[in-house]
């Protein structure tokens, strides 16, 4: 898939080739993925899937993504800081997640060390690593994608500095791609800038 530009769907739209590939895949590269992200919960999330989708296809754990939920209370930081042994084990023995003892235990040891920063100060830092969308020209295939970058090093850094695990370069940019912080939709996809979907997501704080 690296050189390859869009791809025109069964709808008439063109949207990047892996966006084509199943309907799960259509519905997240549709209504999710380059979207604005915001609220530490929902970055929460985001950072606990992209660190189990290390080593696997995004597709194993999108398909896994309400199993997920489940196992970790909807990722509210609060409540899966307060897991305590049972629930670890309880983890290890769900067939509906990915069962990765080094993935569960940094999922907890993040969520017990976010428990303690204030309000709103995961969204903060993640965000102040966005680069200027002027100085990232669309990409025409997705030989122009990067993998890794400075600002995706950087909040690499800031994280691991502030003790969060699990957390590399490559799983930062993976992050910044998903929540919006970088538009890597193809030039000519329907999705870029919001195209498909045009209203950022919202956390339940946000439509209290």
């Amino acid at each position: 898939m690296t050189g390859t530009g869009t791809l025109i769907g069964p709808d008439g739209l063109a949207r990047c080739p892996w966006g084509l590939s199943t309907e799960d895949y259509v519905a997240y590269h549709d209504e999710e993925w380059g979207r604005p992200v915001h609220g530490d919960d929902a970055l929460f999330e985001r950072l606990c899937l992209e660190a189990f989708q290390s080593g696997l296809s995004w597709i194993t754990i999108l398909r896994r993504r309400e199993g997920f939920r489940r196992a970790f209370a909807d990722f509210g930081i609060a409540a899966v800081a307060a897991f305590g042994d049972a629930d670890r084990e309880r983890l290890l023995l769900d067939a509906g997640i990915i069962r990765n003892r080094a993935k569960i235990d940094a999922t907890l040891a993040n969520a017990k060390l976010l428990a303690t920063w204030e309000p709103g100060e995961l969204d903060a830092l993640i965000w102040s690593h966005a680069p200027d969308p002027a100085t990232r020209p669309a990409p025409r295939t997705f030989a122009d994608v990067p993998a890794v970058t400075d600002e995706s090093t950087a909040l690499s850094k800031a994280l691991k500095k502030r003790g969060v695990r699990f957390v590399g370069p490559t799983t930062a940019y993976a992050l910044m791609q998903a929540c919006g912080l970088v538009d890597d939709h193809l030039a000519d996809c329907a999705a870029r800038g919001g195209g498909l979907a045009a209203t950022p997501e919202k956390t339940p704080a946000d439509t209290a």
